[in-house]
């Protein structure tokens, strides 16, 4: 993709102040324009917070970085905006991924799957299983928070059992299918799902967007999933209604404070936990390094970008123009 167009350095670096430092004369990202980043790149020289950002736009010649994935909360999008770096991101490349990995956490919370595996991979066959306690996916009622991409590809899979869809974003969707049903707000959507499935990013407005008030407002014995971010739910409320039983179980593929994982979910047996790998499939990696891979390209050939992330589309205008 960029041969004759640039050149491209992988990251050597085993520190942050080395990676810093390295953007100068005779170091080995000297000269470099644009940064492709993965979260991985974190376990080395943590998130591109303030501090970073604004040690890149001193030093560096930086003014691109394209994240590879939808979300982009590890990067401060408001030090970017301040000094002039500009952000693109991959939407659409992971939905169906993510999507059906939910499908999966739903199915097996409500069929207690995970424990019934566990329990033969134990030796005990299904002793420990209890089917009474089980329940089918059909007729139940899935309300969505945030009918994005994903959001909305994890609908139409529900919708297939029949399940009944309701959902809630910040304004109502155009072009949905009918039996997609808008609800005025959080409160509402709570009160009458049996599973709710979280779907939007993570910023100021959205951290500890469920908290104990909406996890007690819906019906006791409900189920919640989680292929966001961790942060979107206020953990510890979520434990209290594990405890109590108000929350049947959860399906996780999500933490706030990742890789750490609260040892006390781990005693949950019906509930079911992934390493936040609901994104990630070998189609959805090729088509997010791509994605992420032509809008670096397309900035090094003309200094026009796609996929800004909306926080800074202002910036430049619909144009997407340096």
């Amino acid at each position: 993709m960029f041969h004759g167009i640039a050149e491209t350095v992988p990251l050597v670096s085993k520190s942050r102040s080395h990676f810093l430092s390295s953007f100068g004369p005779g170091g080995p990202y000297e000269g470099t324009v644009a940064l492709y980043r993965r979260n991985t790149s974190s376990e080395v020289i943590g998130k591109f917070d303030a501090p970073l950002i604004h040690a890149l736009a001193d030093t560096t010649m930086v003014r691109w970085i394209a994240q590879s994935g939808g979300g982009y909360d590890e990067i401060d999008i408001q030090a970017c905006k301040e000094r002039g770096i500009l952000v693109s991101n991959t939407p659409g490349a992971n939905e169906d991924a993510t999507a059906t990995a939910t499908l999966y956490l739903m199915i097996s919370c409500l069929r207690h799957f995970s424990m019934a595996e566990r329990s033969l991979r134990s030796g005990t066959w299904k002793t420990t299983y209890d089917a009474a306690q089980t329940h089918d996916v059909t007729g139940r009622t899935l309300g969505i928070l945030g009918l994005g991409g994903i959001g909305l590809r994890f609908a139409r899979l529900a919708h297939a059992f029949p399940m009944r869809i309701i959902y809630f974003s910040r304004r109502k969707v155009e072009s949905v299918p009918d039996w997609c049903e808008y609800v005025s707000s959080v409160d509402e959507l709570c009160k009458k799902a049996d599973i709710l499935s979280l779907h939007v990013p993570l910023n100021q407005s959205t951290a500890g967007m469920i908290g104990e008030k909406e996890i007690r407002t819906l019906q006791r014995g409900s189920l919640l999933l989680n292929t966001s971010r961790g942060r979107i739910v206020d953990q510890e409320a979520m434990i209290r209604a594990l405890e109590d039983g108000h929350l049947s179980s959860v399906g996780l593929d999500v933490y706030p404070d990742e890789p750490r994982v609260d040892p006390r979910l781990l005693t949950f047996p019906r509930c079911t936990l992934l390493p936040h790998v609901g994104g990630e499939s070998a189609e959805s990696w090729r088509t997010r390094e791509l994605q992420a891979l032509g809008n670096l390209r397309a900035f090094v050939l003309g200094g026009v970008g796609k996929d800004i992330v909306p926080e800074l589309r202002a910036e430049i205008g619909n144009s997407a123009t340096l």
